[in-house]
């Protein structure tokens, strides 16, 4: 059946030909509607039942034309009655043709309808649908995602420009909707700045006036974390290796006399794990800190005890009775932030100090918490203990179970890479098939004749009478500046900062231009958070310039070499090569 002046596609639409063909057969009597008169009332005879009917099917025509204007070709329609009858003063509109149907398959007004809301929701479901933020907290039949009708408009349209500060003082404003979490936007700077995303990238917010400092919860909304921040702070985006550190080597943390229990616990650290992350459990660190008098520029050595409902010190020795303990500060309204200078902003007695910060505060200080510890492990551990005490399980889901990625960027396909100890084993490639060494003293034969290979190598390369490999203008000399983990001419002190700010995770490290030799290269490594310096000086062999830390026993024609050969081999070093330094430009 064709009507006048309807495109094809909407008379060969499904939902209009499954109405045509799924109708039972009506009489003439079914017909008529509200508006339309029975046709016992029109008929006399049965000559003149086919001439009315073919007079009604032209005024549901025009009921046609009028609903679905796509389907007129003229610019006027026939005005309509609210049964959608065309009214009896006015003829129908000119140009239409008689819809030659059986009477078996009527047609329907409300097919039209029906194409009108499927077009609606067919351009509502072409909008980009937005993630939820905590799909873990969804039930089992709830979606993954959530669609712009599920959000009142002011929040699924609200937007906010926030600017992220990288590493060298380079900066990009960034447009970002109001549910996007600090993951989010780490995700999204990865793939604007050409990065690779290994999920050890977070946001730093930086308090440059009260010297503080933290690492924002890869779960928590950047919006709302922004207007709790002052004027003078700013979103830094950096790597942080040791952002879940305690749940790859719980070993290294809280030693056994710094855990109590208020129930009997079996021991070792797979319980430790369950206990923290067991809100019914009822964990509690204990431990000597300096903590700074409020309104005073006085520390004291308290004994502290951290508990589900906050930070408690005690005013008669170790006592832990209710009437000695007083509050410190608590953890649902608060955050812990590490201090930058502490002993020159705040006169801290060392270097290791941190502080539990109100979310309502912003520029004052004299509702800072501020402590501070003997050594670094035992300020690791108090900041680690407060993470787990406030986000319990959702921490360690963020670090299992990691966010879906944005709907709105579909771009963040770009591969998974990084160099682990786990993922680096050395292979045999001397016969037809590779192998995998498991052998360790055939795998340090084996990486030994590859470092003898790479000289052989770069012998064969370098053409009689060409400039020694350590003139400026030789590549061997300049490739490793192209290298992320090389940070050109820093000082010790500078390397050390940016260790620590990068996480003291084993393995750690980056290369810097030596200060005392200007023809040698130091190696800066983190090992059981201790940071250590390893000297790279240039040595002579058959006229040929290599680079050694191991006083020649090992050379290498050029720094890349080193440092995929500790990559994959310890040798001299604590520990191998797992994580570089990197400083990204936005």
């Amino acid at each position: 059946m064709a009507l006048a002046g309807c495109p094809d596609s909407f008379l060969h639409h499904p939902y209009y030909q499954d109405q045509v063909e799924q109708t039972p057969p009506l009489s003439p009597r079914d017909l008529a509607g509200p508006g339309f008169p029975a046709p016992s009332d029109r008929l006399t005879n049965h000559q003149e039942d086919d001439v009315d009917l073919e007079a009604l099917v032209n005024d549901v025509n025009a009921s046609l034309e009028s609903l679905y204007p796509s389907c007129s070709m003229q610019s006027e329609t026939a005005p309509l009655l609210q049964n959608g009858q065309h009214a009896r003063s006015q003829p129908p509109p000119s140009g239409t043709r008689s819809l030659q149907t059986p009477r078996s398959q009527p047609v329907h007004i409300l097919a039209v309808r029906r194409l009108q809301e499927e077009d609606q929701e067919l351009r509502t479901s072409s909008l980009p649908a937005i993630p939820n933020p905590f799909p873990e907290l969804c039930g089992p039949g709830s979606p993954p995602v959530l669609t712009r009708g599920s959000l009142p408009p002011s929040q699924a349209a609200a937007k906010q420009d926030v600017r992220i500060f990288s590493e060298d003082g380079t900066s990009r404003v960034v447009e970002i909707p109001a549910d996007m979490t600090a993951r989010d936007l780490c995700q999204l700077l990865v793939y604007r700045s050409h990065c690779v995303d290994d999920n050890s990238w977070t946001l730093v917010e930086h308090h440059p006036h009260l010297g503080l400092e933290r690492c924002l919860e890869d779960h928590e909304l950047v919006v709302q974390v922004e207007s709790t921040m002052a004027s003078e702070s700013k979103f830094l985006f950096r790597k942080n290796y040791a952002k879940y550190e305690f749940f790859k080597n719980p070993a290294n943390f809280f030693p056994e006399q710094m855990v109590t229990w208020c129930q009997q616990s079996n021991g070792g650290h797979n319980q430790l794990l369950q206990n923290f992350l067991n809100s019914s459990s009822c964990p509690e660190i204990q431990g000597l800190l300096h903590v700074k008098e409020l309104g005073r520029k006085s520390w004291r050595k308290l004994y502290v005890c951290l508990r589900r409902s906050g930070l408690y010190c005690s005013t008669k020795g170790a006592s832990k009775e209710p009437r000695h303990l007083q509050l410190l500060g608590g953890l649902e309204e608060s955050s812990v932030f590490l201090l930058i200078a502490g002993k020159k902003q705040y006169g801290a007695p060392t270097d290791y100090g941190f502080c539990i910060k109100p979310n309502k505060v912003r520029s004052e200080t004299k509702e800072l918490r501020l402590l501070c510890a003997e050594d670094e492990q035992g300020r690791t551990c108090w900041m680690t203990a407060c993470r787990l005490l406030k986000y319990g399980m959702l921490l360690y889901q963020n670090f299992r179970i990691p966010p879906p990625r944005k709907a709105l960027l579909p771009s963040f396909c770009t591969p998974v890479r990084s160099v682990s100890e786990n993922s680096l084993v050395a292979m045999d490639f001397s016969g037809q098939t590779g192998r995998v060494i498991e052998n360790p003293a055939e795998a340090q034969s084996a990486a030994l004749e590859e470092g003898h290979a790479w000289r052989k190598r770069s012998t064969r390369m370098n053409i009689p009478g060409s400039q020694s490999p350590l003139h400026p203008s030789t590549l061997s000399t300049v490739i490793h500046r192209t290298q992320h983990w090389f940070h050109g001419r820093i000082s010790r002190e500078e390397s050390h900062r940016i260790i620590k700010q990068q996480g003291l995770v084993d393995g750690l490290f980056l290369l810097r231009d030596s200060q005392s030799n200007p023809k040698a290269f130091v190696l800066t490594l983190c090992h059981h958070q201790k940071i250590k310096n390893f000297q790279i000086l240039p040595c002579e062999d058959d006229g040929q310039m290599f680079f050694s830390l191991d006083d020649g026993n090992t050379k290498f024609s050029d720094l890349i070499q080193l440092v995929d050969f500790y990559q994959l081999n310890k040798g001299v070093l604590p520990c191998k090569l797992k994580h570089h330094c990197i400083r990204v430009a936005l």
